[in-house]
């Protein structure tokens, strides 16, 4: 199958799942969109109220500032894929639980299989500890590093700029910081040093991703 055939697969089966108690209130699920084939993968926490109605991620006040930063870095929504950890809204907009992002796991482990993005961002500190463990956002954000054959980079949520003025500018400086770790995966990449196939068999759980010295 291709990566398009597989994106398509995973989003039919997100629309109907019932693994998790999230299906109960839902609209629509968001399983994430955007060109099979990206070079930045985006990694958001769950659906809010306008994703949910859409079935589309990042389409509310926090997608607006998502766009802004996009163009920001000449890059448009088209150029990425958007996806969350969670595919269905928490009530509320509450927090995603353990149980609900583990039941969503597989669709995101299987859209990142089928995308092979260079590089995958994180966006806010649930979609931050799938690849970065118990790390402190506050303390990472804005760095590269290679983990598990991708170049990770977490970020802060883009609500969050829009909660807390003094994170707006930070989460405007670390996106400046993209297209260089873009080049800097492709490199890599072109080397063969990007891409499961370059990853430690078996690394322990604890061991630090390898941090890239870029900045």
């Amino acid at each position: 199958m291709s990566s398009e055939e597989i994106l398509r697969e995973i989003a039919a089966e997100v629309s109907v799942c019932t693994k998790c108690g999230l299906c109960k209130g839902r609209t629509k699920a968001v399983p994430g969109e955007g060109p099979p084939n990206a070079r930045i993968l985006f990694i958001g926490e769950g659906p809010g109220y306008h994703e949910d109605k859409q079935g589309r991620p990042f389409v509310g006040p926090a997608g607006q500032f998502l766009d802004e930063l996009l163009q920001s870095i000449n890059l448009k929504r088209s150029d990425v894929f958007i996806t969350n950890v969670v595919k269905c809204r928490p009530p509320d907009n509450r927090d995603p639980l353990p149980e609900e992002i583990n039941a969503c796991n597989d669709y995101l482990d299987r859209q990142i299989a089928a995308i092979k993005p260079l590089v995958i961002v994180t966006l806010g500190r649930y979609s931050m500890a799938k690849f970065f463990g118990t790390a402190k956002i506050s303390a990472i954000h804005g760095k590269a590093q290679k983990k598990d054959g991708y170049i990770c980079m977490a970020m802060y949520h883009p609500a969050a700029g829009l909660h807390q003025a003094s994170l707006k500018e930070t989460i405007r400086q670390d996106f400046k910081k993209l297209p260089v770790v873009l080049a800097e995966a492709e490199r890599l990449a072109a080397e063969g040093k990007l891409g499961a196939a370059s990853a430690p068999a078996a690394r322990p759980q604890d061991e630090p991703p390898q941090q890239l010295s870029l900045f």
